[in-house]
């Protein structure tokens, strides 16, 4: 099929060019029966603006990249529906990438999307990625970028975020109150902020109850592969190294579930032998036996905030005004289910 251009418009109704442009734009000075034959027209022939042409003379992609460690991951398909959902309100396409935990991909990654001309992007960090020269390339070029969740403390950048060590802090507190005195934590990779941060949250709410910190019930998920089967493998080594454990703060909620699924086929009752606290309260929390107490992590809402902080950061570029990166923390809260009731 043909595209239709302004010319063909134009030619029909033997008008200018510039007079049909301006008729789609509502210009004052079009008469309005001008301006109703040409939309009456480009309806009748199914005429769609060329967005090529529209994003040179604007200056605007009307697009924005999103990079992601992972897509099936319950928290970043929240995180994806609350980006888009705002996106979409202002006429924005979302392409979105996902890294695989790869520094590597996620840099030739964030060349792509600066190729792609787009308009700003929303970046969750990969747990390899420590340098951090790719991202300054993004700031270098003049383009708005936000960070979520996995962030990097010394990239000058908008970030969205929790408190992960007041969140993991309030994880373990809770396993202390109801009595657990030997808690082993299964925590993230070495480099992922938000995995140092909730390891170190539960190291200090130990330490606030004077209960000793022992590195040896410290399990770190292999290449940051945060896995049911990963949960199954750490659990089962756990109660091979300790018998003595009675409660658990696992980094996320699938390799808690992995860890429930492997206590269980060795025997070990939740929560009357072992308590377990998770991290960000995935669907499957709620419905599992015994459900799953978690710290709830607000994706959806990350999402909309990271969109609407880029939005305003591209707005105030396109304006050519300065901003001033800006931090905004969430606030979660601890959910309390079956794997850590007591019941006496």
């Amino acid at each position: 099929m043909k595209i239709v251009t302004l010319r063909d418009i134009a030619e029909q109704l033997n008008i200018s060019v510039t007079t049909v442009s301006k008729a789609l734009k509502d210009y004052p000075d079009v008469s309005k029966k001008t301006k109703m034959q040409v939309r009456e027209l480009a309806k009748t022939l199914n005429y769609r603006p060329n967005a090529f042409a529209v994003n040179l003379r604007t200056k605007e992609s009307k697009t924005i990249g999103l990079i992601i460690p992972v897509i099936v991951h319950h928290f970043f398909s929240n995180v994806i529906k609350g980006i888009i959902s705002q996106a979409e309100k202002k006429g924005y396409l979302v392409i979105i990438l996902q890294s695989d935990e790869s520094y590597t991909l996620e840099k030739k990654q964030v060349e792509l999307l600066l190729s792609q001309r787009v308009d700003g992007i929303i970046i969750s960090l990969a747990n390899e990625t420590a340098k951090y020269n790719h991202l300054n390339d993004i700031i270098a070029q003049d383009k708005p970028l936000v960070m979520f969740d996995k962030i990097a403390k010394i990239v000058k950048c908008s970030k969205i975020i929790i408190d992960d060590r007041k969140a993991a802090y309030l994880a373990t507190q809770h396993l202390i109150d109801i009595g657990c005195k030997r808690i082993a934590h299964f925590r993230g990779a070495l480099l992922p902020q938000n995995s140092i941060d909730r390891f170190l949250g539960y190291k200090k709410a130990l330490l606030d109850n004077n209960l000793p910190y022992d590195p040896a019930l410290v399990y770190i998920c292999e290449c940051g592969d945060m896995s049911f089967e990963e949960g199954k493998k750490n659990a089962i080594q756990l109660m091979e190294d300790h018998d003595d454990i009675d409660g658990i703060f696992i980094n996320t909620d699938l390799v808690a579930i992995g860890a429930m699924t492997a206590l269980q086929n060795l025997g070990v009752k939740i929560p009357e032998d072992i308590c377990i606290v998770g991290f960000s309260n995935w669907f499957m929390s709620s419905v599992i036996s015994p459900s799953l107490t978690t710290i709830n992590q607000p994706g959806f809402e990350m999402g909309k905030a990271a969109f609407k902080q880029l939005f305003r950061e591209i707005k105030a570029r396109k304006k050519g005004k300065h901003f001033e990166p800006k931090t905004v923390v969430l606030e979660t809260e601890l959910i309390t289910r079956a794997s850590t009731k007591i019941t006496v």
